[in-house]
C-alpha cells in the first residue's frame, strides 16, 4: 500500500510542487473560517467565497517570490521551516493590514482571527507534506522489512553503530538516511557524553558509552561501525580501536580535521582507519590574520614543490589567495602531477611551474630577476640517510650548495621572507644528510646577520612526517600487501611523527612569527616505537602479526640513530607566541670564517676524497658523529629476538 503512493508522490506531485504549495496553503483559509464561525452561517460561507480567489493569488505570489517550491523536500530540515515562517508571516501581516484597511473604509467586514489563524496553521500545515514525502522517500525505504524485523535484502545490509553523537555524527547518519542504496541502516550511536545517553538522534538512540561497544555490537547484531569523533587524537582513536577490535564487525573512519578543511562530511570520505589516525593530535589552532598578512597578494616560491612537504605547503598557502605561487622542482613528474590537482582542486589559484635545479645558480638568479618573488619556502632537499651515506658529495651539492645558491639569490633581490624546512637528524647528526641540514640551517642563519631591518630568514625544524615519500609507512603497507615479511631496522628504534598537513601549516605560521634568525622546533609530541607502528599497521589490515605477516628486524642502517632528537644538550629552547612552536638556543658558532670553510666543504665533495669530506663537515658541525652500529649485522625474525 505504501509503495505505490510512494511512486505517486516521485511521479505527479514533486514535479508540481509549486501548486501543491499553493492549494495547501489556501486550504488553510478555509480551515480558518471554520474554526472561527458558524459553518451553516451562509455570511460568513459567501465572505469566504469572495475571498478565496485573492488569498490564493497572494499565496501563488509569495510562493514564487520566497522559492518554497525549488527546497528539496527529500531533505527537509530548518532552512525549510524558516522559510516557511517567513513566508507565512509576510502573508499574515499583509492580510491584517488589508482587513485593518477595509474595515475603516467601511466596505467589509473581516475579523482579525482568520488573520491570526491563517498564521498558527500555516507553517504546520504546509510542513506536513514535506515531513509525509521525506518519510516515504527515506525512512519507509529504510525501515521496510517483514514481521521479523528484516526483509531478505534487509538481511543483506550492514546494520551500522557510529562511535561519537557530535556534529560529524549526525552528519553521518544523515547521510546514510538520504542514501539507502549504500546498503548501510542506522542502528545506535554511543558517546561518552553524559547528557547524551538515552537520547535520540533523527529517531535513533544512543545506546550507551564507547567501552559498551562490544555488547551494544552483539546485541544489535552490528556489523559495521564508523567512527565519527574528528578532533579525536591518536590515544581516543586507539581506545575505540581496542573495543572495535573485540567484536566481529568491520569498522572505518571519519578523517580528521585536516582532512575536512570544507567542514562537510559525506559518505564518499568515509574511509578504514589508517596509523596516520592512531598517532594523530588535537587539530593545530592557527593565527590565520597574522598567516595572511604575509601571504595574501603575495608572489611566493616553493622549492621542492613536487614533494610531500612542498606541495602541501601550496596546497596551504592556497588557502590566504596569494598573489602568484612559483612551482620550483627538478622532478617533472612530481610537478605534472602537482599541476592537474591544483586546476581541479583550486582553480583560481595562480601558479607558475619551473623545471629546474637549486643547484643551478644561473637558473634561481634567472628566476628571482623575472618574477621577484617576496616569500620563498626552501624545501628541496636530499632526505635519504642511507642514500646519502653512500653518496655524501650529492648531499653537499644539494642541500649546502643549493641552499647557500637559493640564500644568495634571496638576498640579492631582497626577498621579505625566507623559510628553510630543517630536520631532527640536524640535531647531533650521526648521518651526512643530518649535518648537510644543519649548515643549512647556518647558511640561513648567517644569512640573517646581513638582511633588511624588516626580513625574516628562519628554519623550521621538525621529525619525520606521516605517509611522505619513501618513508616507513608506504614501504610497511606495501611489505603487508605483498604478504611480508614486515622489516624493522631494531625493536627498540623509536622516532618522532607528525601529519604531513600539520607540520605544513606549522611551517607557514612559523614565517608569521617574524623572528629574523630564529631556529624553529615543531612540537612532535611522543616518540613512537617503529616495530609497534609496524605491528599496529598489520592489524589494521585486518591480519596478525607474527602470525599472519612476519616481522623481521634488519639492523640499524648507515647513518641512523636509535631515536632522534629535536635539540642539542646545549641549545635548549624558549617559548614562541604559538603553543606547538619554539624557539631553539643555538650558542655555537662555525669554527673560523664560514664562507671560507662552505669552500673547503665544496671542494672536499669535488675531490671524491671522502675522508677529508668528512673532515670539513666535522669542522662546521663539532657535533657531527658515527652513529651507534649493529655489530651483529645479521636478520633476526621475531621469534629469535624474543629468545
Amino acid at each position: 500500500m505504501i509503495e505505490p503512493i510512494r511512486r505517486l508522490i516521485l511521479r505527479y506531485f514533486l514535479p508540481y510542487k509549486w501548486m501543491l504549495d499553493v492549494v495547501v496553503w489556501t486550504s488553510v483559509t478555509i480551515l480558518a473560517y471554520l474554526l472561527r464561525f458558524d459553518p451553516t452561517d451562509e455570511v460568513w460561507i459567501s465572505q469566504m467565497v469572495q475571498i478565496l480567489p485573492f488569498a490564493a493569488l497572494g499565496k501563488l505570489l509569495l510562493v514564487t517570490s520566497f522559492g518554497s517550491y525549488r527546497m528539496s523536500w527529500r531533505n527537509t530540515g530548518f532552512s525549510d521551516f524558516f522559510l516557511i515562517a517567513r513566508m507565512v508571516f509576510v502573508y499574515s501581516g499583509l492580510m491584517g493590514i488589508a482587513i485593518l484597511t477595509l474595515q475603516s473604509a467601511g466596505t467589509i467586514t473581516i475579523s482579525l482571527s482568520i488573520a491570526a489563524l491563517e498564521l498558527l496553521l500555516g507553517i504546520p500545515i504546509l510542513l506536513v507534506p514535506r515531513m509525509a514525502a521525506r518519510f516515504m522517500l527515506i525512512y519507509h525505504a529504510n525501515s521496510k522489512g517483514n514481521g521479523n524485523g528484516f526483509s531478505k535484502a534487509e538481511a543483506r545490509r550492514h546494520r551500522v553503530l557510529i562511535v561519537g553523537a557530535g556534529e560529524s555524527g549526525t552528519m553521518v547518519a544523515r547521510e546514510l538516511q538520504k542514501h539507502p542504496e549504500m546498503g548501510m541502516k542506522m542502528i545506535a550511536f554511543v558517546d561518552d557524553k553524559a547528557s547524551l545517553q538515552r537520547q535520540k538522534i533523527h529517531g535513533i538512540p544512543v545506546a550507551g558509552h564507547i567501552a559498551q561497544i562490544p555488547e551494544i555490537v552483539e546485541k544489535e547484531q552490528i556489523t559495521k561501525i564508523i567512527i565519527a569523533i574528528p578532533s579525536a587524537d591518536g590515544a581516543q582513536i586507539r581506545r575505540i580501536l581496542e573495543k572495535c577490535r573485540m567484536t566481529k564487525a568491520e569498522y572505518q573512519i571519519v578523517p580528521g580535521f585536516y582532512d575536512l578543511i570544507s567542514g562537510a562530511v559525506s559518505i564518499n570520505q568515509i574511509r578504514n582507519v589508517d596509523v596516520q589516525d592512531l598517532l594523530q593530535r588535537k587539530p593545530v589552532q592557527l593565527d590565520m590574520e597574522n598567516i595572511r598578512s604575509y601571504i595574501h597578494h603575495k608572489t611566493i616560491m616553493v622549492t621542492g614543490a613536487g614533494g610531500s612537504i612542498g606541495s602541501e605547503i601550496v596546497r596551504q598557502l592556497a588557502r590566504f589567495e596569494p598573489g602568484k605561487v612559483i612551482l620550483l622542482g627538478r622532478g617533472e613528474n612530481s610537478i605534472h602531477e602537482l599541476v592537474r590537482e591544483l586546476r581541479t582542486d583550486f582553480p583560481h589559484l595562480p601558479f607558475l611551474t619551473k623545471i629546474g635545479n637549486i643547484q643551478d645558480p644561473y637558473t634561481l638568479q634567472t628566476l628571482f630577476a623575472s618574477e621577484k618573488p617576496e616569500v620563498v619556502f626552501h624545501a628541496a632537499a636530499h632526505k635519504h640517510v642511507p642514500l646519502m651515506e653512500e653518496n655524501p658529495e650529492q648531499a653537499i651539492y644539494n642541500n649546502v650548495c643549493g641552499t647557500q645558491n637559493l640564500v644568495n639569490a634571496a638576498l640579492e633581490h631582497h626577498v621579505r621572507y625566507f623559510i628553510n624546512i630543517s630536520t631532527d637528524k640536524a640535531v647531533n647528526p650521526t648521518s651526512v644528510m643530518g649535518a648537510t641540514k644543519r649548515i643549512a640551517e647556518e647558511i640561513v642563519r648567517e644569512a640573517a646577520t646581513r638582511v633588511q631591518d624588516d626580513a625574516v630568514y628562519v628554519s623550521v625544524r621538525f621529525g619525520n612526517v606521516l605517509g611522505s615519500r619513501g618513508s616507513v609507512v608506504p614501504i610497511f603497507k606495501d611489505q603487508i600487501r605483498r604478504g611480508g615479511p614486515v622489516t624493522v631496522t631494531h625493536p627498540d628504534m623509536v622516532r618522532y611523527f607528525m601529519t604531513i598537513p600539520e607540520a605544513s601549516q606549522l611551517v607557514l605560521q612559523a614565517g608569521a612569527l617574524n623572528m629574523n634568525g630564529a631556529v624553529f622546533v615543531l612540537d612532535m609530541g611522543e616518540p613512537v616505537n617503529i616495530e609497534q607502528m609496524a605491528r599496529e599497521l598489520i592489524r589494521l589490515s585486518g591480519l596478525e602479526p607474527d602470525v599472519d605477516i612476519e616481522i623481521q628486524y634488519s639492523g640499524i642502517r648507515p647513518g641512523e640513530k636509535m631515536f632522534e632528537e629535536l635539540l642539542t644538550a646545549e641549545e635548549g629552547t624558549t617559548m614562541s607566541q604559538h603553543k606547538k612552536i619554539f624557539i631553539a638556543r643555538n650558542t655555537t658558532e662555525p669554527q673560523g670564517t664560514f664562507s671560507s670553510q662552505l669552500e673547503l666543504l665544496t671542494e672536499a665533495a669535488r675531490s671524491g676524497n671522502e675522508e677529508w669530506l668528512r673532515s670539513e663537515i666535522k669542522s662546521l658541525v663539532p657535533t657531527f658523529s658515527k652513529p651507534y652500529q649493529d655489530k651483529k649485522k645479521r636478520r633476526l625474525n621475531s621469534t629469535q629476538i624474543n629468545q
